[in-house]
């Protein structure tokens, strides 16, 4: 038998994917970890940072060259997430929401005019975008937002309605909302008495559009901005529907399974961070004589976590190679990863804070603050008790899977 195939490295599996990893590490080290704890405690988002991004190709992975993007897949945005989460997970989350949940949306369902109009501005970091789904009182029941959509006889459409916990609702200390959001409205009922929910494209200017409150005092992702989005008598025209009315449930599953790939792919991150730490440290100090790690107490810490780190390094790689970011079809996976990783990495990050003790527990030692960004992935993009009645309903429906 050849033995070539034993060479494959799926989380670099072509030349390209290992020299954006080498760009975004060095990027990482020079310009990301310097700024990382201070942005942290003031709760900051870098939004110069950011925008440097857009410099490299950073901030539209997905999006055709055309419009200023990389023309990349879903395991580079998975090569992104692990390299900026070893540093930032906020920084990251800000990412995630304009590249992720944004411009790859964009880039899917929107039509050739409004990614001719919009992709440039978002792909160089002009503008920055965000998506605007949940909603006080609405978080994973999408179906029972309260958001509405009302068609003018212009052809317009009226928004009212807030939504909640938008990540980069607000982008700067002035509290200017994001330059352009990915907006889900309900706009009627189907046949079955269901919610039917609507696309929209709302910017920066647009009357009745505005940032409400920023959320502060967060326990984590603190270098990422959290906020309200209100929107009164809001005014859009009829070119900033996306696809017809209805469709917004085609949209939100096929980004979803992006979208969760992309936050266990954070997972990998903060874990690769929290076990290198806990393991340099482990060799560093020394109790009763001898370093650390010869203690079979520090041994289970490090031996568990380097376990769980491999196997959910392997589960979003091999995920990530399987998404068609035109199409839904891998729920089961995406669903399954997130579940898997996110619970991990925030295990990992707990074990890292064991072993280094005191030291673990403050902020200049780095592990609390991934421990603190972990917990977020538990809920964010979908909770875990929605991936596990998820997984089950699938599993149902295809056994084989199993096999």
């Amino acid at each position: 038998m050849p033995e070539a195939w034993r060479d494959m490295d799926i989380t670099n599996p072509t030349e390209e994917h290992a020299m954006l990893r080498e760009m975004v590490r060095n990027f990482v080290s020079d310009r990301v970890e310097p700024q990382a704890l201070e942005n942290d405690r003031n709760e900051r988002f870098n939004l110069e940072l950011f925008r440097e991004m857009g410099g490299m190709g950073l901030l539209g992975l997905t999006a055709p060259t055309e419009y200023g993007g990389a023309g990349m897949d879903c395991t580079s945005v998975a090569i992104v997430n692990e390299e900026l989460s070893y540093s930032d997970p906020g920084l990251c989350l800000a990412f995630l929401a304009h590249d992720q949940l944004f411009v790859n949306n964009l880039v899917h369902s929107g039509n050739d005019l409004q990614k001719q109009r919009i992709l440039p501005n978002v792909c160089s970091g002009e503008w920055v975008g965000c998506l605007g789904m949940s909603e006080p009182d609405h978080g994973t029941d999408v179906l029972g937002m309260q958001t509405s959509a009302v068609q003018s006889e212009d052809g317009s459409w009226v928004i009212n309605g807030r939504k909640m916990w938008i990540t980069n609702g607000i982008i700067d200390q002035d509290g200017n909302p994001a330059d352009v959001v990915w907006l889900y409205a309900r706009t009627g009922t189907d046949a079955k008495g269901r919610a039917e929910v609507s696309t929209f494209l709302v910017e920066k200017g647009m009357k009745g559009y505005s940032a409400g409150q920023k959320i502060e005092d967060k326990l984590g992702m603190r270098a990422s901005t959290t906020a309200e989005l209100v929107f009164e008598d809001c005014i859009i025209p009829a070119e900033n529907l996306v696809g017809k009315p209805g469709e917004s449930m085609i949209h939100l599953m096929r980004n979803l399974e992006h979208e969760r790939v992309g936050l266990a792919a954070m997972s990998v991150g903060i874990a690769r961070r929290c076990l290198a730490d806990m393991n340099s440290y482990a060799t560093e100090r020394e109790a009763f004589g001898k370093e650390i790690r010869d203690f079979g107490q520090i041994q289970r810490h490090i031996g568990e976590s380097w376990a769980e780190y491999r196997a959910m390094k392997a589960y979003v790689y091999d995920t990530a190679r399987q998404i068609d970011l035109s199409e839904a079809g891998h729920r089961l996976d995406s669903d399954g990863v997130k579940l898997f990783a996110t619970t991990a990495a925030k295990n990992i990050a707990d074990r890292a804070i064991q072993v280094m003790g005191g030291y673990g527990y403050v902020g200049e030692y780095v592990v609390e603050r991934m421990w603190r960004d972990a917990k977020l992935l538990e809920i964010g993009g979908g909770t875990l008790e929605s991936h596990q009645k998820n997984i089950t309903k699938d599993l149902k429906r295809d056994p084989e899977a199993i096999n």
